[in-house]
């Protein structure tokens, strides 16, 4: 099969486009699938950067989320079948491989059927960022109707997928962009107050429009600063969550002294730790997540795509210019 694949860390230009082995067989509770469409994430380029920090075998294949059709199910799997149309985020880590690729074994656990209102390309964009702002969201941060929640970075992956779920729970959102053009974008997905970071005080605006109370929630998506911020902007007993590793140097005491309840996101936790009750909880998610879509509650938004051999260019691409919505590969 045709696959990206890197044989060792550094920048973009160690992506090869080439031959890979295609998977032999599936295993009991494996599906096989030929991949439509990838999704395209930060944590890709991460890998890349710093495979040593993850437990990926070489050579890497890079990619967490994919959409794409059942080939072959294992002897254990009952609820997947050739021909199902499916989408998922599982990344290459334990002996897996990415999704960078033709065919790909999933684990049926994290798996859900695509949702039938979106292409596989909306579908491949959607998984990994609409699981982590729902658990971000839900299972840590608890969040119920008429709370007010600060989203970070709202025009981006993770951002947009939480502005849309916060506003589902019945909660005013604010959010932070930087530029015009993702105002308006935000603005479209149902955010009620914009802050544009370069041009405004973010503390202080925030301040202004919760009336000096501060938000029940604070969604970091962004790194070290701006969770430093958040402490500054949630009232006391609310709640900070982050998806990024907190700084070794981050000030608490303003967390203290709210007495600020703080969580860590990672949605790679189920994969990277064999937690088999976690795996189908995210699959729950894209079923849940699935009928919102075809509901047209959702939305997911693509910047931009590309073909598989363009794989190196894409991944520049985001790191570069931090696009508005999602960047996919076609295949």
């Amino acid at each position: 099969m045709r696959a990206v694949y890197f044989e060792k860390g550094g920048s973009a230009d160690v992506l090869q486009y080439g031959d890979i082995k295609t998977p032999a067989y599936c295993g009991e509770n494996q599906v096989m699938v030929r991949i439509k469409a990838i999704g395209i994430n930060p944590i890709d380029s991460k890998i890349r950067r710093a495979p040593e920090r993850f437990p990926v075998s070489f050579p890497v294949i890079p990619g967490c989320d994919g959409a794409g059709i059942v080939e072959a199910v294992g002897l254990s799997v009952q609820n997947f079948k050739p021909g199902d149309e499916v989408y998922f985020s599982q990344p290459g880590f334990n002996q897996r491989q990415g999704t960078y690729a033709e065919y790909v074994l999933v684990d049926a656990s994290l798996l859900a059927l695509k949702p039938h209102s979106l292409s596989f390309e909306q579908a491949a964009a959607a998984p990994l960022v609409f699981i982590t702002a729902w658990e971000a969201l839900h299972d840590r941060a608890r969040i119920t109707s008429g709370q007010t929640v600060l989203i970070h970075a709202g025009a981006g992956g993770v951002g947009h997928a939480a502005i849309q779920l916060a506003k589902l729970a019945g909660a005013k959102v604010i959010t932070t962009i930087s530029s015009e053009e993702k105002a308006n974008f935000v603005q479209r997905l149902g955010a009620d107050q914009i802050i544009n970071y370069q041009t405004q005080d973010v503390i202080a605006a925030v301040s202004h429009w919760t009336d000096g109370k501060g938000v029940d929630i604070a969604f970091d998506t962004v790194g070290p600063d701006v969770l430093q911020s958040c402490f500054s902007c949630v009232q006391p007993y609310g709640d900070v969550v982050t998806i990024l590793q907190p700084a070794p140097d981050t000030d608490w005491s303003e967390a203290r002294k709210r007495n600020v309840r703080f969580s860590l996101e990672l949605m790679l936790t189920p994969v990277l730790l064999e937690l088999e009750g976690a795996k189908r909880h995210q699959g729950e998610i894209l079923r849940r997540c699935a009928l919102l879509f075809d509901e047209n509650k959702l939305t997911v938004e693509i910047a931009h795509a590309f073909g598989l051999a363009d794989a190196a260019t894409a991944q520049h691409f985001l790191e570069q210019k931090h696009p508005a919505g999602k960047l996919v590969i076609a295949v």
